[in-house]
């Protein structure tokens, strides 16, 4: 592989991982199911759900139902290491979410911090995300947006 090839490669899996933060805030869950992640994913939530292969659609559905009801969503990532190996990859990302609804009683936002392992791999329509876990750091403000 070329340094461009890698290049390239290293960008596609960046935009793909941008891609799956900003398609969840404007919950365009049709791109999300479409563009970002495979068929099937390594899902570990870190909320304590079930950790294990999952339907990517799946995922993205319980996304749309638990993020239906909040009036705004932001990620904001950075930090991302990408390790390249053939047709696969690992990367790093940290990130901050910030949840707001506005009628809350108790404070109208809360935020997480934390990271993500990422696992993506290359297929016919580009780079997708076939592993998902979330490493959650710390929750600040209204954590049940009461």
């Amino acid at each position: 592989m070329t340094d461009l090839e890698t290049l390239a490669d290293r960008l596609d899996i960046s935009d793909t991982i941008t891609r799956l933060f900003v398609y969840t805030d404007q919950a365009c869950w049709a791109d999300l199911r479409e563009s970002v992640f495979a068929t099937e994913v390594f899902f570990d939530g870190g909320f304590g759900g079930p950790v294990g292969p999952r339907p990517g659609s799946d995922i993205v559905d319980d996304w749309a139902a638990g993020l239906g009801d909040l009036d705004g969503c932001q990620h904001q990532s950075g930090n991302q290491l990408v390790e390249i190996t053939g047709d696969t990859a690992l990367a790093h990302a940290d990130a901050i979410a910030v949840h707001v609804k506005n009628d809350a009683k108790n404070g109208t936002t809360r935020w997480f911090v934390g990271s993500y392992v990422i696992g993506l791999e290359r297929g016919e329509k580009g780079w997708r995300i076939n592993r998902f876990e979330y490493k959650l750091k710390t929750i600040d403000g209204n954590a049940d947006l009461t």
